[in-house]
């Protein structure tokens, strides 16, 4: 009997003992927690965020169709604390569908939000396109800013192939099918048909930018050949509304929009799943072992840029390409 006892009062001893780790544990994870929050600064994000302010979005490098930026922007026109927004862009362009749904989803949110452009070194092609569908547009003197046109590209390597004795027939459904194709000259007829799809793209490219900068449409053909313009020359020729950084789009949505001049600016940024291996650049460094390879992180980072930007890009694009 006396054993008994003696194996109660064991039993509870450790369960008091269990007890007081599994609550010293939990309160470490929670300090833990709160102190990551506290020095990553992710705290003062959220916070500042359930307050009023201006949000501030990054729209940077080669443009897609990106579905993240697309729900952010949607995001940011249902967000009450949100009082307007800032495109940061700096871009050479991308694909023509990217610039076009981009486009669409910011004058969506301007619908409900003032959007004003700050532009950084460049606002070309798409990256013009997407500057323009805001209500306000803001460059550095020596930003580059226009190329307001559309490209079809496509290689031709029949020579190549001819040199080294490989020829590829096909069988198809009709002459067009399958056109232009690397494997051979494009005939007039496959030319004329992307001439056609090229020229459907830039008249509406040149119609969008007459509505949404106020120009005559001879004025916007005679600037759309495809030329790019500093900010100053932007300016001038009434592709840019004023010269200046952030702060001259700040003082827009101050004195036009009746903004709050205390509010905080605040970056939001799409949240972007990253699959596969050629959107892991760790993934990207070991795969390259194998092959004898070495690379480190930043080459792998440019390597996984190029693969999702150029490399698995098709249809017509909108792209300054600087020589």
């Amino acid at each position: 009997m006396s054993l008994e006892a003696d194996q109660i009062i064991d039993r509870r001893r450790l369960r008091r003992k269990v007890s007081f780790w599994r609550i010293a544990a939990m309160l470490v994870l929670a300090v833990l927690l709160v102190s990551l929050a506290f020095f990553s600064g992710l705290g003062d994000v959220f916070s500042k965020r359930s307050s009023n302010h201006i949000a501030r979005v990054k729209i940077e490098g080669f443009i897609s169709n990106d579905q993240p930026l697309l729900d952010l922007l949607e995001a940011l026109g249902e967000n009450e604390q949100v009082e307007g927004v800032i495109l940061r862009i700096s871009s050479p362009g991308g694909s023509t569908v990217g610039g076009e749904a981009i486009y669409e989803a910011t004058r969506l949110l301007a619908d409900k939000k003032p959007v004003v452009t700050s532009v950084g070194t460049l606002a070309a092609s798409a990256g013009y396109m997407v500057a323009s569908a805001s209500d306000h547009i803001v460059a550095r003197r020596s930003s580059i800013v226009g190329s307001i046109g559309v490209l079809f590209q496509y290689a031709d390597a029949s020579q190549l192939l001819d040199k080294i004795g490989v020829k590829i027939d096909a069988v198809k459904s009709a002459p067009l099918k399958a056109e232009p194709s690397p494997f051979h000259p494009a005939s007039p007829e496959a030319l004329a048909m992307i001439d056609g799809l090229i020229q459907d793209s830039y008249r509406w490219f040149v119609d969008l930018v007459a509505e949404r900068r106020n120009l005559t449409k001879h004025k916007v053909l005679v600037l759309a050949d495809g030329s790019v313009f500093t900010g100053s020359q932007g300016l001038e020729n009434g592709l840019v509304d004023a010269i200046g950084g952030e702060d001259k789009a700040v003082e827009w949505l101050t004195t036009e929009r009746k903004l709050s001049s205390d509010l905080e600016i605040i970056n939001w940024t799409p949240k972007r799943p990253r699959e596969g291996l050629f959107s892991n650049p760790a993934a990207l460094v070991q795969f390259a072992k194998l092959f004898g390879i070495e690379l480190n992180a930043d080459v792998a980072g440019e390597l996984e840029k190029t693969l999702r930007e150029r490399l698995l890009l098709d249809g017509l694009v909108s792209i300054w390409q600087a020589s």
